[in-house]
């Protein structure tokens, strides 16, 4: 049976965050109050949660497969190693987010603001990031292939060792974003002219 957020007494509604389950797959959670909510690994796979808040919410290690969270307001929310493969995130708030190594693969992402959120090591393999604002997240190590940047703001980005193979970053805005990748060669050199200047 589908849960409907907003048909759940409080008493209920608590019963359930503090022991989520599996109780979440697929529940009817649009526009819920959830900020602060503690969901780590929670189960919410194929959720609604269109327009929900869930700002400064622990959602380490979540599964957000195939949710809709379009609208939905994730500033400061922690995602970390959260996956939300095949997620809808169109329109969602995601400011300062923490979600490093999150998985987004194929995730869309139109018009998402992400401006100055952690995605270290993310997997953005073919997101649709188009007209998002990434303005100064960090992306070092992230695996962008593949992935759709058309329009998207990426001002002061840290791109440094991300996978860039196949991506669309057509109209996109890379002022002073850091997109250099030290090779092993260059490291190799730069050791050894460290070594002649002894």
């Amino acid at each position: 049976m589908t849960i409907i957020w907003k048909d759940l007494p409080d008493w209920e509604q608590v019963n359930i965050l503090e022991d989520p389950g599996d109780k979440l797959v697929g529940a009817d959670m649009r526009e819920a109050d959830l900020s602060e909510a503690i969901l780590i690994e929670a189960n919410l796979r194929g959720a609604n949660l269109h327009g929900a808040n869930l700002r400064e919410a622990d959602l380490i290690g979540a599964i957000l497969i195939e949710a809709n969270l379009r609208g939905a307001i994730l500033t400061e929310a922690n995602l970390h190693g959260a996956n939300l493969n095949h997620a809808e995130l169109s329109g969602a708030k995601l400011r300062e987010a923490n979600m490093l190594g999150a998985n987004l693969n194929r995730a869309l992402m139109v018009g998402v603001d992400l401006s100055y959120a952690y995605l270290r090591g993310a997997d953005l393999t073919k997101a649709y990031l188009i007209g998002a604002n990434l303005r100064g997240a960090n992306l070092s190590e992230a695996d962008l292939r593949r992935a759709n940047l058309i329009g998207a703001s990426l001002t002061w980005a840290n791109m440094s060792g991300a996978s860039m193979s196949g991506a669309k970053p057509i109209g996109a805005n890379l002022l002073g974003a850091f997109l250099r990748r030290r090779s092993e060669r260059s490291q190799r050199s730069r050791k050894l002219m460290c070594r002649k200047e002894r």
